[in-house]
């Protein structure tokens, strides 16, 4: 059997003396294990690097043996996403996201999605942004989507400020008023019925309802804890986004 496809390296493990076996994000196969041989040598090690886009060649004598894959470069990031604090974090992070997901499980709009991540994770607004829609995105190919777009309550469309803790679902102001201790805060940048771009709070708060949810759904139910990666991007995001506000600000002045 043999398939080729467009590839993002997520990790890699040593296997032998000179292989690896490499873990990819594919566009039409999900996340996909293959050997590399000659992995270590130095001419792929540049290549196998988490961020990197490759194409892969995957062959195997059955379907479910693991295979092996001959990876030709396409897009090498990974030099540059080490430069920062929050491109480091935000590649792993990311990885562990996608290993929630079943092996060999078709994602395409997700792999889509890394791509842009990961050109964006330099500018911490944008990086922590689309990394929260991400986050939402993996849980709603999950099963546990959450309904930000009319309240639950009264099936509106604007003034939504909150998240029910319970169902997920967005909630006006006025409804979610007498429950306001409890709700969760929606970010007006989530809120379809506003167009503003994420700042430090928002951002603060979309990153704990995401979490809110993850542990609820994912994390606990499986008896494992969240990757310590995205509490690393979360800090190095909102503190690189902190220290970018007065600029903004005086800029926009």
């Amino acid at each position: 059997m043999q398939w080729q496809d467009r590839a993002i390296i997520l990790g890699v493990k040593r296997h032998g003396e000179t292989s690896v076996i490499a873990e990819v994000m594919t566009r039409e196969r999900g996340r996909h294990l293959g050997m590399v041989r000659s992995g270590r040598s130095r001419s792929m090690q540049p290549v196998l690097q988490p961020g990197n886009e490759v194409e892969v060649t995957w062959r195997a004598r059955l379907d479910e043996h693991l295979g092996e894959f001959r990876v030709e470069p396409l897009t090498l990031r990974a030099a540059r996403l080490m430069e920062t604090a929050t491109a480091v974090y935000g590649v792993q992070a990311m990885g562990a996201l996608l290993r929630l997901l079943p092996e060999r499980d078709p994602h395409p709009h997700l792999f889509e999605a890394l791509e842009v991540i990961l050109d964006n994770l330099h500018n911490a607004a944008d990086a922590g942004e689309l990394f929260v829609r991400f986050e939402l995105s993996v849980l709603n190919d999950l099963g546990f989507g959450l309904d930000l777009n009319e309240c639950a309550a009264t099936g509106s469309r604007t003034d939504l400020v909150y998240v029910s803790p319970k169902s997920g679902r967005a909630v006006s102001r006025d409804a979610g008023a007498p429950w306001a201790d409890k709700m969760l805060a929606l970010p007006p940048f989530l809120s379809a019925s506003q167009n503003r771009a994420a700042d430090f709070d928002s951002l603060n708060a979309a990153f704990r309802l995401t979490a809110f949810f993850l542990h609820r759904h994912v994390y606990e139910p499986r008896g494992v804890e969240a990757s310590s990666a995205r509490d690393g991007f979360v800090q190095s995001a909102l503190k690189a986004l902190k220290a970018s506000a007065p600029q903004s600000e005086e800029r926009s002045a």
